[in-house]
């Protein structure tokens, strides 16, 4: 007679397997839920960063002769970047939230119904300091600039 005596290790065996692999989906789907959160928090980093990075670049774009010049207007602080002899410009305000930029000629009035989105800011200023450089700030933060034309003006 054949007694049928089933060893519990094949049990054992398979609950071991079970209990690693629930553990390796555990570690995968913590692992990509911390990777989602980390590339999250670096896009906004990115996006806080992109406004000032492009009014740096924008500013050492029009750096010539007094091309760079700020002003007041009914919207606030305008910082006007002048196109050379042109008498176009680029000028940046905050309208609405937002910082917007809009080309045209210098001394025509601003038109923020045709000016193109930057960005959104509560808080936009542009000033000349003690050291001659010009430093702007929005909610990202401030960023200073030095000319090497040797400046700008103040409209």
């Amino acid at each position: 007679m054949r007694q049928s005596d089933r060893s519990p290790l094949g049990y054992y065996t398979i609950g071991i397997a079970a209990l690693f692999l629930a553990g390796f989906f555990l570690l995968v789907l913590f692992g990509a839920r911390s990777y989602r959160n980390t590339v999250a928090g670096q896009d906004e980093n990115m996006h806080t960063r992109a406004l000032l990075a492009y009014l740096s670049t924008a500013i050492h774009a029009a750096d010539t002769e007094n091309a760079v010049s700020i002003c007041s207007s009914e919207y606030g602080t305008v910082l006007i970047l002048g196109d050379g002899d042109s008498g176009y410009a680029q000028r940046v305000y905050r309208f609405e939230g937002n910082l917007v930029e809009e080309y045209a000629r210098s001394d025509a009035p601003l038109t923020p119904g045709s000016a193109q989105i930057l960005g959104a800011t509560e808080q936009f200023s542009a000033e000349w300091t003690a050291d001659d450089l010009l430093r702007v700030t929005t909610d990202a933060g401030s960023v200073c600039v030095r000319l090497r034309s040797g400046g700008g003006a103040a409209a």
